[in-house]
């Protein structure tokens, strides 16, 4: 039993030819959708929140489609949920900066009336 050598290359540097599914390409394994990357939220609380904080966001939702498509998609899924989290974040810090902001007018406009000025 003599091995057989593999088959010759065409001639010419040809490529070979298409897979018999028509030349689709398949599907990554672990397919399904890639998550979603909360970049038009994570812009939007970087704009009207918290900016450093934002600004982490963004950083990680653009990082969610490139990830997919090397195929590392637990890697994308957790780019997708830090994205969400930091977005989350510069929320909520945007809200409590702005909660104490009123505060603070509120109690410089209300001891200005009082003082007799």
């Amino acid at each position: 039993m003599t091995a057989q050598p593999p088959p010759a290359p065409p001639p010419g540097n040809y490529p070979p030819p298409p897979p018999p599914s028509g030349g689709a390409v398949p599907p990554p394994q672990g397919g399904g959708a890639p998550p979603p990357n909360y970049l038009v939220w994570a812009i939007l609380t970087t704009l009207f929140c918290c900016l450093p904080l934002g600004i982490v966001s963004i950083v990680k939702s653009t990082q969610v489609s490139g990830l997919w498509a090397q195929g590392q998609h637990a890697e994308a899924q957790k780019a997708a949920d830090d994205a969400k989290k930091w977005a989350m974040w510069s929320a909520i810090a945007g809200v409590i900066v702005i909660v104490i902001a009123i505060i603070v007018n509120v109690v410089t406009a209300s001891s200005s009336m009082n003082s007799g000025y």
